[in-house]
């Protein structure tokens, strides 16, 4: 790479542009410059910006890189990115500002033309020698775009450190820097809290609450869908719930499988849903695109199947193990085409801009993913514009929307449960199998039968908006949820928040007005229906459990049989699949019983 090359890549100015208004053209905005400002201030080795997808990092990295180069700081520049398409987008992003990086490097010398290449975090664990001999050779920027996968596996960070340990300068990018487990990331300064806990600790950071007040980001309206769930378990019970009750994290992932699964109603009333949000988003913003995220490649054809049985367009399917998938999401981005359906191949980095609707129809529950999927429907192109999320009623899924504007660091220390698993049900887990072990009834032989969704029906729960919750359950195809899918899709947020607020009002008076026996279903406005936490459901089970052992010395009858008897008398699964409800019940009618032997 010559300086002329160096020089010429840098047509923005070393002193960059002022802080800019929201949408001004070939402008920085305020917080990239800030970003800027700090690096430019400190010249740090190492620099962490955590930025909210959306937000773009992109643009602010290949400025940095710009004038790292210009300033003879850096000879040349390595990006390290989740994925293929990925990196792809990097030099293509890159070549827009006269950087050119080679996105189909694997080994030897790179090409003069180049000022740099892009790879994958994978092709960095696969010949990490090869990158640390790059990086010695010559002042190496390496930008490692969210990473945070960096921690996905032990071999890929260690791969990282030995790769870029002599790196000149590294920018570490992310718009989700927390993960579920203590893996270090490579490269990331963790600070000791006064609890004794170490967080990872941004140099920059930029928060959805942030991008939202700057217009940078759109805000997301979640439309929740709840409904009946059967379903036969492995054991060959046949189990019946809705989703939004309490239950074991086993009977909400059968439940969540359930409402998932193509055969059944409630996804194809959510689609038929989510079909008729995105043309009213449509009136507005013409050109806006809805993007299912499945499962696996089996359920993403059958939704592709269902989207063109509901709309009579055809959807597209990408597939991250396919060659053309690329392609595909560079067609459906410059297209006008309504619908995409993918497995994880959009989750996380992939730039459609205007996808504005999106369904999760995915059994994927931790808050990273959950936090990625999102973003991908929050590119703000122009102020005004709203995106809309159709989840199902899962109580970990509504705590994350509910908290979207929380900012998170990486906590390297959490405290470690049975073996150091962090899992926000080891405690109910450890408590439940010590009771069924020792107190509970016979559950039967060895699970032998596949697990199998039988039947699901969809009905409209809430909606989710700023930390809010509005609405009152409606049928699918009722004046009721047409209502809340009726909300344009150009308004300002605190017009959103207004509008929500006059809907469910409307639907509050509406429904005082009919007789009682047609209010078939729960007639109480959202933020008066609680999702019965976790915990609760815990001590729900303590209580009978202590309430059996009690019986236990009253009446001499083993836990077991006394559990066996609740059950028959009250019906209902093994209290470890029991709900809320049901374990209720129990408590009830344990309590009635042992009133009658005083």
């Amino acid at each position: 790479m010559t300086t002329t090359a160096a020089s010429s890549s840098h047509h923005l100015s070393p002193a960059f542009p002022g802080r800019a208004p929201w949408g001004t053209a070939n402008k920085l905005r305020a917080w990239q410059q800030g970003a800027i400002d700090r690096y430019v201030e400190t010249q740090p080795r190492d620099f962490l910006a955590v930025a909210t997808p959306g937000a773009g990092k992109t643009t602010f990295a290949l400025t940095l890189a710009s004038y790292l180069l210009h300033n003879h700081l850096i000879q040349q520049i390595t990006v390290v990115a989740p994925t293929e398409h990925l990196k792809k987008q990097w030099a293509e992003a890159a070549a827009r500002i006269g950087i050119k990086l080679d996105p189909e490097y694997s080994a030897g010398p790179v090409s003069r033309e180049y000022h740099g290449v892009a790879v994958t975090y994978a092709g960095v664990g696969v010949r990490p020698m090869l990158h640390r001999n790059r990086c010695e050779s010559r002042k190496t920027l390496v930008i490692l775009d969210e990473i945070h996968h960096a921690g996905d596996s032990k071999s890929w960070g260690e791969a990282c450190l030995e790769a870029f340990e002599p790196a000149t300068r590294r920018l570490a990018l992310t718009g989700t820097p927390f993960r579920s487990d203590t893996n270090p990331i490579p490269f990331v300064t963790y600070e000791e809290g006064n609890d004794g806990i170490r967080r990872s600790s941004a140099d920059y950071t930029y928060g959805y609450g942030n991008a939202l007040a700057d217009g940078v980001v759109r805000p997301v309206i979640f439309l929740s869908y709840s409904g009946n769930m059967r379903w036969r378990t492995k054991a060959g019970d046949e189990i019946a719930a809705r989703l939004g009750e309490p239950m074991t994290r086993d009977a909400i992932g059968q439940a969540w499988r359930t409402a998932l699964a193509p055969t059944g109603d409630w996804i194809p009333n959510v689609l038929r849903a989510a079909d008729q949000r995105l043309t009213e988003v449509r009136k507005g913003i013409p050109d806006a695109g809805a993007l299912v995220i499945a499962t696996d490649q089996d359920s993403a054809r059958a939704y592709a199947k269902l989207i063109k049985e509901i709309t009579g367009h055809k959807a597209t399917v990408v597939l991250s193990d396919e060659a053309a998938a690329s392609k595909k999401i560079e067609e459906f981005t410059d297209s006008d085409d309504r619908w995409m359906v993918a497995v994880r191949m959009v989750s996380e980095g992939v730039d459609v801009p205007r996808l504005a609707v999106g369904v999760y129809a995915t059994t994927i529950s931790t808050p990273l993913f959950f936090a990625q999927a999102v973003g991908r429907f929050v590119r703000s192109r122009r102020r005004g514009e709203t995106a809309s999320v159709f989840v199902p009623t899962i109580p970990m899924l509504l705590e994350f929307a509910n908290e979207m504007e929380v900012e998170r660091d990486h906590v390297l220390d959490k405290p470690k449960k049975d073996g150091g698993d962090e899992d926000i049900y080891a405690e109910e887990d450890k408590l439940l199998a010590e009771a069924e072990r020792e107190q509970d009834e016979d559950t039967g032989d060895e699970e032998q039968l596949p697990f199998e969704a039988l039947e699901s029906d969809a009905v409209f729960d809430r909606v989710l908006y700023d930390g809010a919750e509005f609405g009152m359950q409606a049928h699918p195809g009722s004046e009721e949820e047409q209502d809340y899918l009726g909300i344009p899709g150009l308004l300002e947020p605190d017009q959103v928040q207004m509008l929500l607020q006059k809907r469910q009002a409307r639907q509050i008076a509406h429904s005082r007005k009919k007789p009682d026996e047609e209010a078939d279903l729960l007639e109480l406005p959202a933020e008066r229906r609680p999702i019965v936490t976790h915990k609760q459901l815990l001590e729900l089970r303590k209580q009978l459990n202590t309430l059996v052992a009690a019986y236990n010395h009253q009446s001499g009858k083993p836990h077991g049989v006394i559990h066996n008897e609740l059950r028959r008398v009250c019906g209902g699964p093994p209290s470890a699949e029991a709900t809320a409800g049901q374990l209720g019940e129990r408590i009830k009618k344990i309590q009635e019983w042992a009133t009658r032997m005083r």
